[in-house]
């Protein structure tokens, strides 16, 4: 890219803007670019990643979302408002980033060397990779320039003939018929959606992010993780505590912030897993079969107290046994059980109760409630949760289960008024 001179002939330091894209609506993951993982909403850990990349100037987050505009805005960047016609299903990344580049100089009365494209959506971007794209375009002479990790799997593609009644597998990146060793196959790599840079002449002429030479800029493959459903919400979640704390042992940089828990004004219904929450997981069953399990007083009392005020709630167990239905009939709270997949069971009640997944509260302590963790708003994990459960959580109990962890949650919300 040619860098801008000033009237001494000195070079200048070129103007690099990151943007990053982030509307408000979401299909697969509701509110996605406000969902928290490792203490931070994901548009404001992609805010970070780009504020701390020494060669960009300024950061910008293109949004149709007022709840996103504030996020990002309190993480440090300018917002620019997305008008409707750039904001739905088919509108592309490029014309985002065109409109953001194009707001940002008319507002700012300065032009741009250098555009960057960097998605929310990728949980674990770093400083590093943001920094590594706009280095290859302002500093190595690239025209373009994205994050990859080195990928080693055979790809096949289902190929279907018109007279072929079953679909055939062919090898993509291979012979099928040779199956040569890693070390003797090319080299090839994984696009990770993270970030991309474009010297920005060329990004107008082109209207899309990959033209002239496209510098491939490497990071590590274990932080690649693109967030499009629930699932990968959880896992991001998970991997947060182990990944953010490399990162701050590696930069020194200040550790996400301490949980914060969720008020009456964050929610409009709670949902409780059964076995491990309400129960301490232990069954005790007798020569005759009967299975019996202890729950906790102060945590009734609690579920009185969110049902006094008028929150929502629902008891969602894979759990069969009867005790399940005789302790939800003893609460007055709704209850589906003996339920395989709780996060469609989740989804569903929600359509039909008229509640945003983003304004409801889930209780659960296992592996089994990763997947309604990554649906809801504030997934919440008992103190004896398992571990990967907690790591996914946005906040995480004191109490065990079955020993007033629920109450725990009813005095986080209700604060005061549920002693009265």
């Amino acid at each position: 890219m040619a860098v801008p001179q000033p009237h001494g002939g000195a070079a200048t330091a070129p103007r690099v803007l990151a943007v990053i894209p982030a509307r408000g609506g979401s299909k697969g993951v509701p509110a996605k670019n406000l969902a928290e993982v490792g203490g931070l909403p994901l548009v404001a850990r992609a805010v970070r990643a780009c504020l701390d990349a020494p060669l960009v100037t300024d950061v910008a987050v293109s949004t149709d979302d007022p709840g996103i505009a504030a996020a990002a805005s309190a993480a440090g960047a300018e917002i620019v408002e997305r008008p409707a016609d750039l904001a739905g299903d088919l509108a592309t990344s490029e014309a985002a980033v065109l409109h953001a580049l194009d707001t940002h100089e008319a507002r700012n009365g300065r032009a741009v060397d250098v555009v960057l494209l960097v998605q929310c959506t990728s949980p674990f971007v770093t400083a590093d990779d943001v920094h590594g794209v706009a280095a290859a375009v302002t500093e190595r002479g690239a025209d373009s320039a994205l994050t990859v990790a080195a990928f080693h799997g055979f790809v096949w593609r289902e190929t279907v003939a018109d007279d072929v009644a079953a679909a055939d597998g062919q090898g993509v990146n291979h012979d099928k018929a040779h199956r040569p060793r890693r070390q003797d196959r090319p080299q090839d790599h994984l696009e990770t959606g993270a970030a991309y840079a474009m010297d920005v002449a060329g990004f107008r002429k082109a209207g899309h992010r990959f033209f002239g030479r496209t510098a491939l800029v490497h990071t590590d493959p274990a932080r690649v993780l693109e967030i499009d459903d629930p699932h990968d919400l959880a896992r991001a979640r998970a991997l947060a505590p182990l990944l953010d704390g490399e990162a701050v042992a590696a930069t020194g940089a200040p550790a996400p912030t301490a949980q914060a828990v969720p008020r009456r004004d964050d929610v409009d219904a709670v949902v409780l897993d059964f076995d491990g929450t309400q129960t301490d997981d232990r069954v005790l069953v007798d020569s005759d079969g009967r299975e019996f399990v202890a729950v906790h007083r102060g945590d009734g009392l609690g579920i009185a107290a969110l049902r006094r005020d008028a929150l929502k709630l629902l008891i969602l167990s894979t759990e069969e046994n009867p005790v399940v239905a005789a302790r939800a009939r003893k609460l007055r709270v709704p209850v589906l059980h003996g339920i395989d997949r709780k996060d469609l069971a989740l989804k569903q009640w929600c359509e039909e109760q008229g509640v945003a997944p983003e304004r409801v509260l889930y209780v659960g302590n296992d592996v089994n409630d990763l997947g309604c963790f990554g649906l809801v708003g504030w997934p919440v994990a008992v103190g004896s949760a398992h571990d990967v459960v907690r790591g996914a959580a946005r906040a995480v109990t004191t109490a065990p289960g079955g020993a007033g962890a629920i109450r725990e949650i009813a005095s986080w919300i209700l604060g005061p008024s549920l002693n009265n």
